[in-house]
């Protein structure tokens, strides 16, 4: 399934494959990815895999745990943001139930790039493994796992509650 990480991995320090990737990101210069996407494994078609790999170039610093919630729970810890007993929505929360309502592709995906820009500029570690995963299977069963990862931190996740 992300088989594709391993060589990102392997060769994170291969600035030149990284700029290459990172230009499926924009797309007046995706023509220029796919060779690089070609030598890590990713067929040009499977956007998902495209976006990963691309957000990996832009940002290589990756966790093993937690979902994307948890990703934008931590960028809201780091900017300082508190929620009070108002029914006013931090900035991060905010975008984030946005990225939760977005639909499947071009919405899902730039949402997804922005909050994986302000992980970056915030030093929050990201699941590469799991959104790879996750945007591969968006649905309402993702959305209500990463909005449990995000405001109810700690609890059972669905698959725990469903065995």
């Amino acid at each position: 399934m992300s088989t594709f990480l391993e060589p990102l991995r392997q060769r994170s320090n291969d600035r030149g494959l990284m700029a290459s990737l990172r230009c499926a990101l924009v797309n007046s210069k995706k023509h220029r990815a796919w060779p690089a996407l070609n030598r890590i494994g990713v067929n040009i078609t499977n956007e998902t895999d495209t976006l990963v790999a691309a957000l990996f170039a832009t940002y290589p610093e990756e966790t093993d745990t937690g979902n994307f919630g948890t990703t934008c729970r931590e960028i809201e810890a780091v900017r300082g943001e508190s929620r009070g007993d108002n029914d006013k929505l931090t900035p991060t929360e905010r975008r984030f139930q946005h990225l939760l309502s977005a639909e499947w592709r071009d919405e899902l995906f730039q949402r997804v790039t922005r909050m994986v820009f302000m992980a970056k500029s915030h030093g929050v570690r990201i699941n590469y493994k799991q959104l790879s995963v996750d945007l591969r299977q968006w649905s309402d069963r993702t959305r209500t796992e990463w909005g449990a990862a995000y405001w109810a931190p700690g609890s059972a996740s669905l698959g725990e509650e469903d065995a």
